[in-house]
């Protein structure tokens, strides 16, 4: 992918890389190229970057100021004050607010995108999910009602939040963003908790939520402590620790995203050089992938699905696949429920055309400990769609296209 970072001095942040805090002073950071594909018609090996995710040795590697790619746990804000808001935050078919999935961060040689950032939440019922299916097929002027969301966020070099150098390992964050919810830890608290008036929520749900599961008791000590005049500061660090790690429960765990090139993985394997380092089962991805077959109707789907499953095959355990060349399609897993190119709808910001960017595929479901169950969330593949020209707006924080292919 073309980064907008053009000195060797801001190596470390040129396109889709991640400096890793977890790794020794001398460590090598992975440079992705990304080729123009001249075939329209193909997926070009050489030109797909895949997402595979690894535990952080050192949770600091995720903060924002490190521009991160990451998966789980709460999400790394770009632009840090100006968040989505209002419905945006929301499901539109429930109403609940949204749950963090993913970040890539993904600049592109333009001056108003030197750092650039997507982010996918969605919510966590499948019964939406499977409401969703119907609603995108809506065109934009019916308004569809989404489950799942991408935003994309993009800043200049010299910008408000972020020096213009690349970031040092000891530095942090610089300034104050805003105070995020005390359940989700995602978007912006807009509702205190009036009682104890110490902690804040995205939304009414979130403080019922939190009032249900334990934060009567933190109510009190809050309110105990704010009186007391003795009061030391490792108290109040305490409790708010316990009541992020109450927060924390309903998250995702968190990952960062490492990138490698598929040309890399195309090679002839054995089969059991393929699966020989596989974190996954073999058995237990067997077992998915027979049952994502059955499910499936029609020769079409089959061949699709053989086609797909050969592909993800070469590295099984990739939960992100990225290209950003001119022209790039989706590996889609079924013939059927694609979109076509009227199907794409224009940028909602300057009615340009959008085009694939990335997509997200269901290994990343067994990573989050997703229940394997009826009603479990889960889905084919996930696949965004962005705006061409990466353009300019003035909201902070533009909703791109997605379209879900379930299972």
């Amino acid at each position: 992918m073309a980064g907008g970072l053009r000195s060797d001095a801001l190596d470390d942040l040129e396109g889709l890389r991640i400096t890793s805090l977890d790794d020794d002073d001398e460590e090598q950071v992975e440079e992705i190229a990304i080729y123009e594909d001249e075939d329209e018609d193909e997926e070009a090996n050489d030109s797909v970057v895949l997402g595979f995710v690894k535990k952080p040795k050192n949770p600091r590697s995720l903060l924002r100021h490190l521009f991160p790619s990451k998966a789980g746990g709460v999400p790394a804000w770009l632009d840090p004050v100006n968040l989505p808001s209002g419905r945006s935050c929301l499901c539109d078919i429930c109403g609940e607010p949204l749950q963090f999935v993913l970040q890539v961060y993904a600049p592109v040689d333009k001056e108003c995108a030197f750092h650039r950032t997507l982010f996918v939440f969605m919510c966590t019922s499948m019964d939406c999910l499977r409401q969703d299916q119907h609603e995108q097929w809506k065109r934009q002027s019916e308004k569809p009602s989404r489950s799942v969301k991408v935003f994309r966020c993009q800043l200049p070099r010299h910008n408000a939040f972020y020096s213009s150098e690349p970031p040092k390992k000891d530095d942090k964050p610089s300034g104050a963003g805003v105070t995020l919810c005390d359940w989700c830890g995602m978007w912006k608290g807009i509702k205190h908790c009036s009682s104890c008036r110490k902690v804040i929520y995205c939304s009414e749900k979130h403080r019922v939520r939190h009032c249900n599961l334990g934060h009567e008791y933190d109510c009190k000590r809050l309110r105990i402590s704010s009186l007391s005049s003795d009061s030391s500061l490792s108290d109040s660090e305490t409790v708010s620790m316990e009541l992020q790690k109450v927060a924390c429960k309903t998250l995702w765990p968190e990952y960062k995203i490492i990138q490698e090139e598929e040309s890399e993985y195309a090679m002839e394997m054995t089969e059991d050089n393929v699966w020989a380092g596989s974190l996954v089962s073999r058995n237990r991805t067997d077992n998915t992938m027979t049952s994502l077959l059955e499910a499936f109707e029609g020769d079409d789907d089959r061949k699709s699905w053989a086609s797909f499953e050969e592909r993800i095959g070469m590295a099984p355990e990739q939960v992100l696949r990225y290209c950003s060349s001119t022209g790039a399609k989706p590996l889609w897993p079924m013939s059927s429920g694609r979109p076509s190119k009227a199907d794409i709808p224009k940028c909602s910001y300057c009615s340009g055309p959008l085009r694939f960017e990335f997509q997200v595929l269901p290994q990343l479901l067994y990573y989050f400990h997703v229940r394997n169950d009826v009603n479990s969330l889960d889905w084919a593949t996930i696949v965004v769609y962005t705006c061409e020209a990466s353009c300019e707006a003035s909201v902070a924080y533009k909703e791109e296209f997605v379209w879900v292919q379930l299972s």
